[in-house]
């Protein structure tokens, strides 16, 4: 309770803050004169009514694209081009951060020498980098190397979340019980058997549980990427907006959205086998 109260002025002030930076950004929002209708003007409510209108099929003059088969049947091949990308994302991206995560750890690479400490400052700043860059734009700078595709889709999403789960892989090892490790430091362990006996084991559920929380972000990452990648769900939406094919566009958000739900039910049954 004592530090409740101590805490109090810090709350206040924050909550403050916070509210001060939302109205400045509305109040920038509103003083742009952008010349198109403002969000609570008549004209933006009618144009959502018509689009929403469009979506639903009543602007065709046959039948809509969600009453077709073969409409269907294309855009679940698109979802299955997206969820390979996904998987092939989280795959990569989890291999690069086991790869490297005793690299960032100051428990295991940073203690007790001067090049230690800098790898380890090394490979915390390329987890930053990564990181800090969003997806979307390495998918521009992959397509340039890459042909573009799956898999130039794939490792955008790779690269980004490489970054992430490294960073969160290197917190679970900095946190681990260090006994079982010293236990196999005096019975003459090296350094490769104390990775897969001492951390690994106690690492793995906790990064796995992490790695499936991503791999739900991945596929809704992934059909962004896939307007530059030019693979998937992404790819297609953007055509069908181009073409005001809006029956296609309702099409393929009620696929993404099933796909995501289908992730999200896989994910928390696979969560709880990790736990």
């Amino acid at each position: 309770m004592n530090s409740l109260i101590r805490r109090r002025p810090f709350f206040v002030g924050s909550s403050l803050f916070l509210l001060f930076l939302v109205a400045a950004s509305w109040a920038r929002v509103f003083a742009q004169d952008t010349g198109g209708p403002g969000l609570l003007s008549t004209e933006a409510w009618r144009r959502a009514g018509d689009f929403m209108a469009d979506l639903a099929g009543a602007s065709e003059s046959g039948s809509p694209a969600f009453a077709q088969w073969d409409a269907w049947r294309d855009a679940l091949r698109l979802a299955g081009d997206t969820m390979v990308m996904s998987v092939l994302a989280a795959g990569m991206a989890a291999a690069g951060a086991l790869a490297t995560v005793a690299f960032a750890s100051s428990n295991l690479a940073g203690r007790g020498w001067v090049g230690g400490r800098l790898l380890v400052a090394v490979v915390r700043a390329v987890y930053v980098l990564t990181r800090a860059v969003p997806e979307l734009v390495w998918a521009l700078i992959v397509v340039f190397i890459l042909t573009p595709g799956i898999l130039a889709g794939a490792v955008a999403l790779a690269i980004h979340n490489f970054g992430v789960l490294g960073r969160l892989g290197a917190e679970i090892v900095e946190d681990i019980d260090e006994a079982p490790i010293a236990s196999l430091k005096s019975s003459g362990a090296g350094r490769v058997q104390l990775l897969f006996y001492g951390v690994l084991p106690q690492v793995l559920p906790q990064f796995v549980t992490f790695l499936l929380y991503r791999w739900e972000v991945i596929v809704r990452t992934s059909v962004v990427v896939g307007l530059v990648a030019v693979a998937g769900l992404g790819y297609e939406l953007r055509l069908d907006l181009a073409f005001f094919r809006y029956t296609d566009v309702a099409l393929l958000l009620i696929v993404y959205v099933l796909l995501v739900w289908a992730t999200d039910l896989v994910s928390i049954a696979l969560r709880r086998l990790a736990r």
